[in-house]
């Protein structure tokens, strides 16, 4: 897979920015779809909108500089999106070093943010299968915090409620902040994006 993938073929200049969530009006507030809001924010710094599909992705199409960004939200469901982060990779021959998948995460405090260059998925659900489908471990990720559930909440069931009263009124903050980190990680390099974001709240 990994070779199929990330071949000589590669085009240097073009990056992949997924972001993860469920598709639906009934989940599109939900902590679980974070990673659909802030690539949606960053599609809007960019001038673009996410106007058609490709490969199961409803995905928007930008030029920064002299970058060629691919801009995904998968269609498949969180615990698929492997499927459609896959299928772009290889349509777009993207390295692997240009890929950035957006994510929830109940393991950071709300408005808390975390860029890493690879490592496992941490029981995300939706980053196990882009790390599957991808055939590696070294893809850099954006975890956004939504904090842990209360009391005896389970995590899947907080993050597939909306963000309550008080964290909407920070939310576009929130977004705002982590679609500025992507584009960091775009423009300067995973390195320097770490450093400037991780732990920074908006």
């Amino acid at each position: 897979m990994l070779k199929k993938l990330f071949g000589r073929e590669e085009a240097e200049n073009t990056y992949l920015i997924a972001g993860l969530g469920n598709p639906g009006k009934e989940y599109q507030d939900n902590r679980h779809n974070v990673g659909f809001m802030v690539a949606s924010k960053l599609a809007e710094k960019l001038g673009e909108n996410f106007s058609r599909m490709q490969s199961n992705a409803m995905i928007a199409k930008a030029q920064h500089k002299d970058l060629r960004i691919i801009l995904a939200k998968p269609r498949t469901f969180m615990n698929n999106s492997g499927q459609a982060v896959a299928a772009l990779v290889r349509f777009y021959k993207v390295p692997q070093h240009n890929i950035l998948i957006i994510y929830d995460e109940a393991d950071l405090p709300y408005e808390t943010l975390r860029l890493r260059p690879e490592g496992r998925s941490a029981g995300q659900k939706g980053m196990k299968s882009v790390l599957q489908h991808l055939g590696t471990q070294e893809i850099a990720r954006l975890r956004v915090g939504v904090g842990r559930p209360p009391g005896r909440m389970s995590t899947p069931d907080y993050v597939l409620q909306d963000f309550s009263k008080q964290q909407k009124e920070t939310l576009p903050f929130v977004i705002d902040h982590a679609a500025e980190a992507a584009l960091a990680f775009i423009e300067e390099g995973i390195e320097t994006a770490m450093n400037q974001y991780n732990g920074a709240e908006a």
